[in-house]
């Protein structure tokens, strides 16, 4: 025979189960947000990583206000404390707009474009860059000062030749006259790149005060 409740005990059960209920909601939830927080952790060091252009040194290819995501694994994912990198997809390219750690400053991060790689002979006269003695044609390139520098006084215009070492790389940054780069402080480790820069997410224009729609979305080449 069945022992039935009484409204007493029914009472007493469903306030004992309140407590249980709610210490399981709220560790549904610690759960929920330690993976969310992992995830984003693993994402942010490995995978993909959120930048924003801060200069115009990169004009006109990145705007001052444009937020970037930045590819950490298309050269490799770094594993900590150790400075290895494994599962590589390629080195970096001439070409390439690279975040990476200024090497004066780690604490900073710089954005430039690769202009000469490991072996390359990298030169400057008078506003135009040789690599390996053949003219480098970048479609991004600008020029917002006429005057022209003489190597004596600065760099900036006429500079080298010099011998891009192993595991090293030499940037410059498309705004050629506004850009402090490795014509002033050399080559950008291996160990330093952080990634490549891939698109444009987001794009504010802080003079106006409104996005610019047209950056948002755009690949960065």
């Amino acid at each position: 025979m069945e022992e039935q409740q009484t409204p007493k005990q029914t009472e007493i059960s469903s306030l004992q189960s309140e407590p249980l209920k709610k210490k399981g909601l709220i560790r549904e939830y610690a759960e929920s947000i330690a993976i969310a927080v992992l995830l984003a952790l693993v994402i942010r060091s490995y995978l993909v990583q959120a930048f924003k252009i801060p200069s115009g040194s990169m004009e006109d290819t990145l705007a001052i206000g444009d937020h970037l995501l930045v590819s950490k694994f298309i050269y490799g994912t770094k594993i900590p404390f150790v400075d290895k990198r494994v599962l590589t997809i390629r080195d970096p390219h001439q070409g390439d707009v690279i975040v990476f750690e200024y090497p004066e400053d780690p604490s900073k991060d710089f954005i430039k474009r690769v202009v000469g790689v490991p072996g390359d002979v990298v030169e400057g006269k008078e506003k135009k860059v040789y690599v390996n003695g053949k003219q480098y044609e970048n479609p991004h390139e600008v020029h917002k000062e006429k005057d022209v520098i003489p190597k004596e006084m600065n760099p900036r215009d006429t500079f080298g030749p010099v011998t891009v070492p192993a595991g090293s790389y030499f940037v410059m940054g498309d705004n050629r006259d506004r850009s402090y780069d490795s014509r002033f402080w050399n080559f950008v480790r291996r160990d330093q790149i952080k990634g490549l820069a891939f698109i444009k997410y987001w794009s504010w224009d802080r003079e106006k005060h409104m996005p610019r729609f047209g950056n948002i979305g755009r690949f960065i080449n």
